[in-house]
């Protein structure tokens, strides 16, 4: 287990500020967005101290933060209900911003957790055994979680994989198998380099944009084939080198244009452009919503 080039494993910690639990990481986390506390560790933790009448993830007394790699990001603590006689268990909850990026840390474990769901005729661990585990610390004083990866699966193809996790089709394929299209979706992309246009897979039926940062030059645009698109040219803007995209739902297919032009007025009315639009020129604004969602 301890082949450097099967496991990335670090030193063992010789500094640990707090009581640690070392969780073995499986499916609950990227399927649930959280994790059964044991009643062992949440005695050890003295959650019942700290956490009160924390039935619902939408009461005020169940948020705590978690830290994960010296970044901040919001959490909550619920107290499950169980038959009378059976110790109730916690549950850590985790923000979908921190779950995707144990998605990226622990990528062979998100893999095989949707090839669990994909294939329940066959116990997936046994089929493929590596184990990866994330420690979990609890600080007392402040309420909080500290999370830090310990033992990590390197990726079969890491290239393949590291392209992959974040792409429509993985996210299409995880909906699937964990449930999760009941409604159609839109899959959002974050602005990427020209260069990985050819690393990105399932990018049909889009809505995207180009950015040309040397001039400054934005633009809106709706395709069938994204990768087939952008390899044309573009007279409007040559020398775009960045682009992102989000991916709509078939649902949508038929409204694509009109999405397109919808998104291009919008851009106009706040953006200089070349129909003499009225704007407001937003150079120094800021987006003031907090609900926005990551993917």
């Amino acid at each position: 287990m301890n082949n450097r080039n099967t496991y990335i494993r670090k030193i063992e910690r010789s500094k640990v500020d707090f009581l640690l639990w070392r969780k073995k990481v499986d499916k609950s986390i990227f399927k649930e967005q959280s994790t059964p506390i044991p009643a062992w560790v949440s005695d050890m933790w003295n959650l019942d101290r700290y956490f009160i009448n924390v039935d619902s993830i939408k009461k005020e007394e169940s948020k705590t933060k978690i830290y994960f790699e010296k970044k901040p990001y919001n959490g909550n603590i619920s107290l499950h209900k169980v038959p009378a006689g059976v110790k109730p268990i916690y549950r850590l909850h985790f923000e979908e911003t921190l779950v995707n990026e144990l998605k990226d840390v622990f990528l062979m474990s998100h893999m095989r957790g949707i090839e669990q769901e994909l294939n329940k005729e066959v116990k997936v661990e046994n089929e493929i055994p590596f184990w990866e585990f994330l420690d979990i610390e609890f600080n007392e004083a402040k309420k909080s979680f500290l999370l830090t990866a310990y033992y990590r699966q390197k990726p079969t193809f890491p290239e393949l994989f590291s392209n992959l996790v974040n792409s429509p089709a993985l996210s299409k394929v995880e909906d699937k198998a964990f449930n999760k299209n009941s409604k159609p979706r839109i899959y959002k992309q974050d602005w990427l380099p020209k260069t990985e246009l050819d690393s990105h897979i399932g990018a049909t039926n889009v809505i995207y944009m180009l950015a040309d940062t040397n001039n400054e030059i934005l633009y809106i645009g709706e395709t069938l084939d994204l990768k087939k698109r952008l390899t044309s040219d573009y007279p409007s803007i040559p020398n775009w080198d960045f682009f992102r995209y989000d991916v709509l739902p078939d649902e949508l297919k038929d409204y694509r244009v009109t999405i397109e032009r919808m998104l291009i007025h919008q851009f106009a009315s706040i953006m200089k452009n070349k129909k003499q639009i009225s704007n407001l020129d937003i150079d120094k604004y800021e987006l003031a919503n907090e609900k926005i969602d990551k993917k």
